[in-house]
């Protein structure tokens, strides 16, 4: 039989979570660890927020912050704890309730079922998604470049140089040469 909690909080054992509802119709999530299988009576968006809020954060900033550093992509992955380097993409909108999560740290493999996609996670467990490969892939590759960057941004502080506009240029160009034939 599962445990079922009340409260949980992604740390670095997380694998993946979905949507489930309890025998009474309640939204609730099935959560997977690398070593346990948990029932907690929230639902995966729940689940996220209260994650995110524990380091000081919120999940509308964490959303935020994924789509400005890789730009404004849909069903962006989100960062829960990038002091633990914990990233989560997931499969379908997070709007759905049948949207399952995963921690791109335990992927080892993925492959095309069909129209569907095996994923073979760490612990060997393999669960089937209802995704083509290669919208996965690219889900899973935005969850990793997402990881890298946040990581290289906190040990490596960049400097960023904003570039004015060409036709800005232009226009101040011309600007200085009239000053000159005056």
């Amino acid at each position: 039989m599962l445990d079922i909690e009340k409260f949980y909080i992604i740390n670095q054992q997380f694998m993946n979570m979905a949507g489930h509802y309890d025998r009474n119709g309640k939204p609730c999530s099935l959560v997977r660890e690398l070593d346990r299988t948990i029932i907690v009576d929230k639902s995966p968006l729940e689940i996220l927020a209260d994650s995110i809020r524990c380091i000081g954060f919120d999940l509308k900033g964490a959303i935020a912050t994924a789509k400005w550093i890789l730009g404004d992509i849909s069903m962006c992955p989100i960062m829960v704890n990038p002091i633990h380097n914990i990233c989560v993409f997931a499969t379908k909108s997070a709007k759905h309730e049948d949207a399952m999560w995963f921690n791109p740290e335990y992927i080892v493999r993925t492959n095309g079922f069909y129209l569907k996609t095996k994923v073979t996670l760490r612990n060997g467990l393999i669960i089937t998604v209802p995704c083509r490969l290669t919208s996965f892939n690219t889900k899973l590759q935005n969850a990793d470049q997402l990881k890298k960057i946040t990581g290289e941004l906190g040990s490596n502080p960049l400097s960023f140089v904003l570039h004015p506009r060409r036709e800005q240029l232009l226009k101040s160009q011309k600007r200085s040469r009239k000053k000159i034939k005056k």
